[in-house]
């Protein structure tokens, strides 16, 4: 049996967003297509953007409450590599 992952209660939300985010980018891509204003396209760049930092930051949310919760109630070096990957994980969106 498969471990349930921390964002399983969120599932069916995060693919709704990605889905959003996915009809965002061909809305991009029929932008360039059409020769959109510049300014216009990096305004809805802006947007998808947007909407994929929200669904990382739920996607880290949940892999603090959940998996790093877990890990840390067990200490050790489990917990230890749940603290790094997190922080790394931190470290990836903010650059």
């Amino acid at each position: 049996m498969q471990e349930h992952v921390g964002y399983v209660a969120n599932k069916d939300d995060l693919l709704k967003r990605l889905r959003r985010a996915e009809g965002q980018v061909r809305g991009l891509q029929r932008m360039v297509e059409e020769e959109t204003y510049c300014i216009d396209v990096l305004t809805q760049v802006s947007a998808t953007t947007k909407a994929l930092e929200t669904v990382a930051l739920a996607l880290l949310d949940d892999h603090l409450a959940h998996c790093v919760a877990e890990a840390s109630a067990e200490g050790g070096p489990v917990a230890e590599e749940k603290l790094r990957e997190a922080s790394a994980a931190i470290a990836r969106l903010v650059r």
